[in-house]
């Protein structure tokens, strides 16, 4: 009985040491984590931020903090984001910095969401009013879409319990505040300098989780940041409209190359991929499709300039074309997207000289006088090396031909020849 009650206790104090160790280990390796946002919300920057939510549940972090930049997004884009930090197991900030950052748009609701909203100063929030990304539309579908927003920020704000007026307001009005007001009028928690003492000033707030309330200890926390990968970094720059834009037409440029020179391969293969580069971008930005098919017909008319002698017409026709489908592309009011204007000129412009100059260039070659074989020798000057009788010879080109005239030559007369049968040339006096 005294060996069973020696083991448990040996076993017991084993047990304490193994827990305490975990516990302490577990207290070492606190942490928050930290992801940069600066651009458009779009497809890609939605997947780099639920992962990186998903990732700090995953690694139990203490809160996920979501430095933010934005001048909006597409819609879908922010509902997707809204959805995982109201669903999120962990605790999210969102910090708007550094100074001279905003959360316009789309950034406002998604400010609004977190479970603590951080400004740093000099930076600004608001001008939610909804824009229309898919082209010209009428004034009872305008209502509806603000409508559908104003609702959407007002249950967002009444549940992180935010200024319900002034969110409804930023989407009606386009209201926008500076962070001194926006923590006034309770729009958000916190105006801090950095990031460490938004983490000081977060310590011991109660946050409401899906899994309960939580109470935050994060001052002095160890800072982990989440490293975007190469893969999203390249995703998000081709994401932008006017390099989505370069990448269509150098994936035309390499496909006509290829039709125009078959059998060089690389042209085609860098063709290729920016064109499926091109087309992945588009799937998050608001194409006009008139655009994209005139740009296309741009590419047709190109290439049919190469096979069918049209002297310019087909191109000029593309160059025309390919103007209106680059300005037509995008259709969108907001700003940041919409394709940059000198890009499109420069762009139009490079590849009208290109075709002008390849088209000249053929011109050139096709009223070339041929110097080769025998439509070489027409034209040429010579010297006859005999009477022409109407045979005789000649020496044109540094060789001994045998010729015919229909009038008599005298030796040593100089000579032009009018046609040349079975290696006889015809000639004439000169």
């Amino acid at each position: 009985m005294f060996k069973i009650i020696k083991k448990i206790g040996i076993y017991s104090f084993f047990f304490t040491l193994l827990l305490s160790s975990l516990l302490y280990t577990a207290e070492e390796g606190k942490h928050v984590n930290i992801i940069t946002i600066d651009g458009v919300i779009g497809p890609v920057s939605s997947r780099i931020i639920v992962d990186a939510i998903k990732a700090s549940v995953k690694d139990g972090a203490e809160a996920l903090i979501i430095e933010l930049n934005t001048p909006g997004g597409l819609d879908e884009s922010m509902r997707i984001i809204i959805k995982e930090i109201l669903n999120s197991d962990v605790p999210i900030i969102v910090y708007v910095s550094p100074s001279g950052s905003r959360a316009a748009s789309a950034g406002v609701f998604i400010t609004l969401a977190a479970h603590i909203a951080a400004m740093a100063p000099g930076t600004n929030i608001g001008a939610a009013h909804p824009v229309s990304l898919g082209g010209q539309i009428d004034s009872t579908m305008v209502e509806k879409i603000t409508k559908d927003a104003v609702a959407y920020v007002k249950s967002i704000a009444a549940k992180r319990g935010r200024n319900i007026q002034w969110a409804e307001q930023s989407v009606r009005k386009s209201e926008s505040i500076p962070e001194y007001e926006a923590l006034k009028l309770k729009v958000i928690d916190l105006v801090v300098n950095s990031v460490r003492e938004l983490l000081e000033k977060c310590d011991g707030k109660k946050v409401s989780l899906p899994v309960g309330e939580k109470v935050l200890n994060t001052k002095g926390t160890e800072i982990r940041t989440i490293k975007i990968s190469w893969r999203d970094k390249l995703l998000a720059i081709i994401a932008n409209p006017t390099i989505a834009y370069i990448l269509l037409n150098l994936g035309m440029l390499g496909i006509f190359f290829e039709l125009s020179n078959p059998g060089s391969i690389l042209p085609g293969v860098v063709g290729a991929i920016c064109l499926i580069l091109a087309f992945f971008a588009f799937q998050s930005l608001p194409i006009n499709l008139a655009g994209l098919l005139l740009i296309l017909l741009a590419l047709l008319l190109f290439i049919l300039e190469v096979k069918v002698p049209s002297h310019g017409a087909l191109t000029i026709g593309g160059v025309i074309s390919m103007l209106i489908g680059s300005f037509m592309l995008i259709n969108s009011p907001s700003p940041y997207m919409k394709i940059s204007v000198l890009v499109i000129l420069v762009t139009v412009l490079s590849v009208a000289l290109f075709f002008i100059f390849a088209v000249g260039m053929g011109l050139k070659a096709q009223r070339k006088k041929p110097t080769t074989g025998d439509k070489g020798l027409i034209g040429e000057i010579g010297l006859t090396k005999s009477r022409i009788d109407p045979d005789g010879y000649v020496f044109i080109q540094g060789e001994l031909w045998k010729a015919y005239s229909d009038a008599p030559i005298e030796t040593g007369q100089k000579v032009k020849v009018i046609g040349v049968e079975n290696l006889t040339l015809k000639v004439v006096k000169a």
